[in-house]
């Protein structure tokens, strides 16, 4: 088991770019996610 399954990360910027390859890393890690960003149709 990873150490970071179970967790929660919040993550600003998670549309685009490096805050959307942390996301998805974190995502394949077990680790929920929270993304905040400006654009919501990006987000999704």
């Amino acid at each position: 088991m990873s150490r970071w399954a179970n967790r929660v990360a919040l993550v600003i910027g998670a549309s685009a770019g490096i805050g959307s390859a942390i996301s998805k890393a974190l995502v394949q890690h077990g680790v929920v996610v929270i993304g905040c960003a400006r654009n919501q149709d990006a987000i999704q």
